[in-house]
């Protein structure tokens, strides 16, 4: 092992242990029942008995503090991804601001889907579409402009269903776990499709995740040092896509090492579910499956937002835990 691997390995024992004792977001679990918001049953029990293989010393599958990460995706693993993605929805209010001062996009895709409310065409449009949306709504402004700008829409927004905060919308059963976790000896990290910028604004409080463990999607960032100052601009260009094949690739340029753990709810986190489930010792890989519809939603195989189709059909085969909402989750909201 090199001098660079054991510094690295040094820090994240480092950072996991500030976050163990609470002064990254949140208290730490009961001791007595680490995750009270999850039921009783197969998929509680198969998370803890992981738990207990990895940290404890006499364990044959026992892993160093410094090497027991965990990461998760944001959209639909943390929080409500439904009826839009948060980050879609914020998009949307960008563009009716501006819109008074950009009269061309009455008319000109994908536009005029956002401001004429038209869902269906949004979705057809996929990932092409968002990203022309992003660079139109993130772009042109310094890298503290916008993050000043998305937290500022993340304290008001509310909910189209819920009525509530978006941050109010999190889910209990997985912010219990990662606190739990951390509280082990875990390093916690977010691993999202959308913007690494956007969820680095509310990673800390919502999560106890600080910002330099959010990997995400970026649009590159230029430095520029002229009359108002030396700072970072943000362009209209896309510098990395952090989703499917692009989230093992995210997480090891942050981490430069393998997580043990990963946790999604779409075919989008099937990469990272495989990356990080291959390989020796204990591994645990989990899906959130949205089936309750009564309490949150229910979609999977059809949905234009969390699809989870390949995931769900390859969970049994690959080992992958699929945790119901509707009969894993005592509680949903936290």
């Amino acid at each position: 092992m090199d001098t660079a691997d054991l510094s690295r390995r040094a820090l994240l024992a480092f950072v996991s242990t500030l976050l163990a004792s609470g002064c990254a977001g949140g208290m730490p679990a009961s001791r007595s029942d680490p995750l009270p918001s999850w039921s009783e049953g197969p998929a509680r029990d198969r998370i803890m008995a992981f738990v207990r293989e990895v940290t404890d010393p006499s364990s044959a599958a026992y892993v160093p503090m410094g090497e027991r990460l965990a990461v998760f995706d944001n959209d639909g693993t943390l929080w409500c991804e439904q009826p839009i993605y948060v980050q879609a929805a914020f998009i949307a209010d960008r563009i009716r601001e501006q819109a008074s001062s950009h009269p061309e996009w009455s008319t000109r895709e994908p536009f005029r889907a956002v401001l004429a409310g038209d869902r269906a065409a949004l979705a057809a449009g996929g990932e092409r579409t968002l990203m022309e949306l992003v660079m139109a709504t993130h772009a042109g402004m310094t890298v503290e402009g916008f993050s000043g700008i998305a937290a500022r829409w993340i304290a008001e927004a509310r909910h189209p269903r819920f009525g509530r905060r978006y941050t109010e919308l999190v889910y209990s059963p997985m912010i219990e776990l990662m606190r739990w976790l951390r509280g082990l000896g875990f390093g916690t990290a977010i691993v999202t499709g959308g913007g690494v910028e956007f969820v680095r604004t509310f990673s800390l409080p919502v999560y106890g995740v600080a910002r330099e463990h959010v990997v995400g999607s970026s649009i590159r960032t230029r430095y520029q040092a002229d009359a108002p100052g030396p700072r970072l601009m943000r362009e209209a260009e896309i510098d990395f896509i952090d989703d499917k094949a692009g989230k093992p690739v995210g997480i090891h340029r942050q981490f430069g090492m393998k997580p043990i753990a990963a946790f999604g709810n779409s075919d989008g986190d099937y990469e990272m579910l495989e990356w990080t489930t291959s390989g020796t010792g204990a591994r645990l890989g989990m899906i959130v499956h949205h089936d309750d519809a009564e309490r949150e939603y229910a979609y999977d195989r059809r949905s234009a937002v969390g699809r989870l189709d390949r995931a769900l059909d390859d969970a049994a085969s690959r080992g992958w835990l699929v945790a119901s909402m509707r009969r894993d989750w005592r509680r949903v909201f936290a």
